[in-house]
């Protein structure tokens, strides 16, 4: 790993960061929405819900796309996407424009997600791939606290709409940027074209070895001799149809419960920690303030999850921070007293944000090149129509058992996730993706 690979991580860690902030906007900005369109719990929910089914479709449309025709170009596309309807949300009329918007705004922020998994764990060296798409994930909380930030000082003096138009722009600056992102050259062998990646490869290598001033180590044979052969078995086979093929269904299942179930825990809960501080006598921006400072919990949370996932492994790290977030998610919405709330909040981010580096570090690793964006974009699409439907149950517990509920879902979400994770996950960790993806 030299300064090479880190500049390579850092352009597609920034992408991440910006749509990140574009996410979670909405968490904050949805009070003064509510009040400027005069909307009903039930149409609050469903402008939310609208964030996730557009990452649904940006899921399966770009992972597939990925493995189809290439990581870079896909890559591009998902950026102009999402930058162009946070730039439109900003001038929404109706709520229907801006629910078509925020949809828009999942489409590619989804689509970026697979991408930039397959990207990160076919370039990074296997030693610390788990660390650094960890490291990468870990930007979504940092996006969090952005989003929160941003929110903050812009809500109260040019109001929601310049919150979505700041994000915008900051998009189009991102995306000049990633404009130097070299191509896969895994994904380029997978697809025959040799020479493409061989170019990829000699550029890389002279990098790497002006890093470190000093040759190469010997290449693994089994990436010298069997990749062309690899490479034409694997376009027999679509990508989508590897998913669910012998070898790969039992990860696919794993993949697809622990993403489903984890979500519909995460967002069924976070969609309610707004109003479960309201219920506290905060006001919105005070609760914007105190979900803000609890989501700094998220930051050590997922430098945290980086490092175990290449200590002791990917399995036991994804089940225990997911058990962890399940009793921190319980505690806080049973929590009796201010300072208790804020203790448990903060430890709940710290868990819940650890858990979402595991998954994006885990995913990838478990597919093969020719289906290793789609796996991703698949398993992530399982895991939004947990979120959409997470903040569609919870209003309706909460209504007949109290606000406490919300966070007893979340709870029990995260438990199926770490027990499918238990018993049917593989461990991944330190094996080259050649190795661990058969």
């Amino acid at each position: 790993m030299t300064a090479y690979q880190r500049k390579i991580f850092a352009i597609i860690a920034s992408a991440w960061l910006v749509d990140q902030v574009d996410v979670a906007l909405l968490t904050f900005l949805l009070g003064s929405i509510v009040v400027a369109f005069n909307l009903t719990p039930t149409q609050a929910g469903q402008l939310a819900a609208m964030t996730f089914a557009g990452q649904l479709v940006g899921n399966v449309l770009a992972g597939t796309a990925s493995d189809r025709f290439g990581r870079r170009m896909v890559f591009q596309v998902t950026m102009v996407v999402w930058g162009l309807a946070s730039l439109a949300a900003a001038a929404a009329w109706s709520l229907a424009a801006l629910m078509v918007f925020r949809f828009l705004i999942g489409v590619g922020v989804g689509g970026e997600a697979p991408v930039a998994q397959a990207m990160v764990s076919e370039i990074v060296p296997a030693n610390v791939r788990g660390k650094y798409i960890a490291f990468m994930e870990g930007f979504w909380a940092i996006g969090y606290v952005l989003s929160g930030a941003i929110s903050f000082f812009i809500l109260p003096y040019l109001g929601w709409r310049w919150a979505f138009a700041f994000v915008g722009m900051l998009s189009l600056v991102v995306f000049l940027v990633r404009r130097s992102m070299p191509e896969s050259p895994r994904w380029l062998v997978e697809h025959g074209r040799y020479e493409e990646a061989e170019a990829v490869m000699s550029h890389m290598e002279a990098e790497v070895m002006k890093h470190t001033g000093k040759p190469l180590p010997v290449t693994p044979p089994l990436a010298a001799d069997q990749a062309p052969a690899r490479a034409e078995a694997s376009r027999v086979q679509g990508s989508i149809a590897t998913l669910f093929s012998p070898e790969y269904r039992l990860r696919t299942l794993m993949a697809f419960g622990m993403w489903f179930f984890a979500l519909i825990g995460f967002f069924g809960l976070n969609s309610w920690i707004a109003v479960l501080l309201k219920e506290r006598g905060f006001s919105i921006i005070g609760s914007v303030g105190f979900v803000t400072l609890i989501t700094i919990g998220g930051i050590p949370g997922f430098f945290t999850a980086a490092i175990l996932l290449e200590k002791i492994g990917r399995k036991p790290t994804t089940a225990g921070f997911l058990l962890f977030a399940a009793a921190a998610a319980y505690l806080y919405g049973n929590a009796a007293d201010l300072t208790t709330l804020f203790l448990t909040g903060f430890v709940m981010q710290f868990f819940m944000f650890g858990m979402w580096s595991c998954l994006y570090a885990y995913t990838p690793e478990l597919y093969p090149t020719r289906a290793r964006s789609t796996g991703a974009g698949f398993a992530s699409a399982f895991g939004r129509i947990g979120a959409i439907l997470g903040p569609m149950i919870v209003p309706v517990l909460v209504k007949n058992y109290g606000p406490a509920a919300a966070f007893e879902v979340g709870a029990g979400g995260f438990v199926i996730a770490a027990l499918m994770v238990l018993v049917l996950g593989v461990e991944t960790k330190g094996k080259i993706l050649e190795a661990v993806s058969h």
